[in-house]
Parts: C-alpha cells; sequence; structure tokens
C-alpha cells in the first residue's frame, strides 16, 4: 500500500518518470531475490535526536516512512530529529518523505543515494547516483515550499522515457564510456554514464558533484549503507559487485521543528512574505511569473486529478507483462 501511496504521489505531481514506470524495476528485482517481501525493519543505533535504521532489504518505501516517522518523532521530543538508513533500495521520490514534516510544523529534508550511473567532473567512470535532495518547508497562506531535485541535469527515468518514446535526451546530459559526449537514451546500457548537476565544469558541473558527493556521505557513510560504486544497482544493465562496503542503500531524513527557533505562527508569516516578495518579481522576457519551488508539482497535480494519469503504450504494455506474470488481470 506505501508504495502504491508513493508511484501515485509520482504521478500527480507530474514526476511520472518515479511513478508506475518503475514498476517493472522493482518487479526485476523482486524476481532476482533482491527484495525482502517480510523485512523486520528496525532501529539499531539511537540517541534523544538521532538513529540509525536498517531496513532488511526490502523496497525503499517501507523503511523510508519508518524513518521520517521516527525523525518527525525525535523532532517533537527534542526539537529536531535526524535519521540515517541502511540496507534499503530504491524509495520513489525523496519529497514525499520531506513533505511529512509539514502537518506537524516542522520542515523536512530528506536525501538518497542511488544506482552508480553518474559520472565525477573529468571522470569516465560512473560513482555516483542521481542522488536526489528535497526540502518541505511550511507557510501559513502560502503553499509550503517544496523543493526535490536531482544533483543531476535529468533523471534516469527521463533516459527511459526518452528511449520508450524514440527520441533523443539532447546534448549535456550522458558520456559514453570513454567520456564522449551523447545523447543516446541507451548510452548508459551501453557502459556509458549520466554527467552530474552543470554538465561539464565551465558550467559548473563541480558543483553538482559537489552536492551529489555530500548525499552520498549523509545517507551511506554516516548509515552504514554501500556508497558510491558499491550501491546496489537498481537497473538489471549494471552488473551486482560481489565486494560491499556496506548493507543495501542508504537514506538521510531530518525534521526540524519550526518552534525550536521561532514561534511557528511568526515563521509562516515571513515564509508568506519571503514568498510573495519572489512571485512578485519581473518576469525575463518571454516569460510569464517567476516560479516557486513546488509551484510546478502543484499546477500539474490538478491538471492531472482533473484528466487522470497518461500511461504511454510502451509504459502501458510493461505493466501488463508484469500482471501476467503475477496471473493478474490488467486493466
Amino acid at each position: 500500500m506505501e508504495c502504491a501511496k508513493v508511484f501515485l504521489a509520482a504521478e500527480l505531481r507530474g514526476h511520472s518518470t518515479h511513478g508506475v514506470i518503475r514498476i517493472g524495476d522493482y518487479f526485476k528485482l523482486w524476481e532476482a531475490g533482491r527484495i525482502n517481501t517480510k523485512p523486520n525493519v528496525r532501529i539499531i543505533h539511537e540517541t534523544p535526536s538521532t538513529a540509525v535504521v536498517n531496513g532488511d532489504g526490502t523496497i525503499g518505501m517501507i523503511p523510508a516512512k519508518f524513518s521520517m516517522e521516527l525523525a518527525i518523532k525525535k523532532a517533537k521530543d527534542v526539537g529536531t530529529g535526524w535519521v540515517s538508513t541502511n540496507n534499503s533500495c530504491n524509495f520513489g521520490i525523496a519529497g514525499y518523505y520531506a513533505m511529512m514534516a509539514l502537518e506537524h510544523d516542522m520542515i523536512g529534508i530528506t536525501m538518497t543515494n542511488a544506482s552508480p550511473l553518474v559520472a565525477p567532473t573529468f571522470s569516465a567512470d560512473a560513482l555516483l547516483g542521481t542522488n536526489p535532495i528535497a526540502i518541505a518547508i511550511p507557510a501559513k497562506n502560502q503553499p509550503p515550499f517544496i523543493a526535490d531535485f536531482a544533483t543531476t541535469p535529468i533523471n534516469r527515468g527521463k533516459f527511459t522515457m526518452a528511449a520508450k518514446k524514440g527520441e533523443t535526451i539532447g546534448m549535456g546530459f550522458a558520456q559514453d564510456k570513454q567520456g564522449n559526449p551523447s545523447e543516446d537514451p541507451t548510452i548508459l546500457e551501453k557502459g556509458g554514464s549520466m554527467l552530474p548537476l552543470g554538465g561539464d565544469r565551465i558550467h559548473g558541473s563541480h558543483k553538482g558533484y559537489c552536492l551529489g558527493a555530500i548525499v552520498d556521505i549523509f545517507s551511506a557513510v554516516f548509515s552504514g549503507a554501500n556508497f558510491g560504486p558499491f550501491v546496489p544497482p537498481m537497473v538489471a544493465y549494471l552488473p551486482l559487485l560481489d565486494s560491499k562496503v556496506g548493507e543495501g542503500l542508504g537514506h538521510f531524513f531530518g525534521a526540524m521543528r519550526i518552534d525550536a527557533f521561532q514561534e511557528a505562527d511568526v515563521f509562516k508569516s515571513r515564509m508568506d512574505l519571503w514568498i510573495e516578495t519572489f512571485r512578485k518579481a519581473k518576469p525575463a522576457v518571454g516569460q510569464t511569473k517567476v516560479l516557486i519551488p513546488g509551484d510546478p508539482e502543484r499546477e500539474r497535480e490538478v491538471i492531472i486529478m482533473a484528466e487522470g494519469i497518461e500511461l504511454i503504450p510502451q509504459v502501458e504494455a510493461d505493466l501488463k507483462l508484469v500482471a501476467d506474470k503475477l496471473g493478474l488481470t490488467f486493466g
């Protein structure tokens, strides 16, 4: 049920690259015996404000929800809560968990490492994941500020979606296994790699590399999960290494109680002022308005709730294949 909620949240927020298109990936992991369907998700280290959680090799949504709820509980008790999670796998959209803090007048923070598909600046080897960061901040009358982004220019799902549609990904997002620029959406399956946020050094790829590295350290070095190239891949075309430096992949969760810093109502009013200030910015030529992080997803949700979730034929075929293998009726 929790997995379905996260898939649905991704689709409604316009992040179809993290929605039902990923069901096939999870199914392949289950078929390969890499998903524990009867996990004992548990705390293995704890202080009043911190904890490490072992996900027991199950699908990432389960230990992720457990960990964020734990971070929120600790924040209620002592002001802030910080949880690092190991022995997990992909957990869907990071923003789903950061947003859990909003209803408690808290700021939520979520990070995760991921399949090693990203080459650091100047490298031909893929050593990092797309390693997203999500931060959710409540406001009073304005909608919340929600930043949810990968530390790469595009996420892996956009490669998959482009390939299914027969499109290219454009230049600046990937390279072949020698480090030459490529716009082939299947280049990752041929030994190529994604580029960090910024694309190349002159456009700031070292900054994207730094952000991805920070997420990897917070998610995996803190928790005792595998980091960098040792992360168990989510995709079949990457080999599962015999060597490892930890357990599964890792996540990091934070919850900060606003009234641990100032009166919550005062803060949320000031957030309203911050948001309104940026909304009043003069649009650049050819633009209609300045957006606040979270606006595009809210706008997409209104449209998708009215018009429904669109499945391209290739994704629908993949879902039917999974259903057939499980003896389920599709549609």
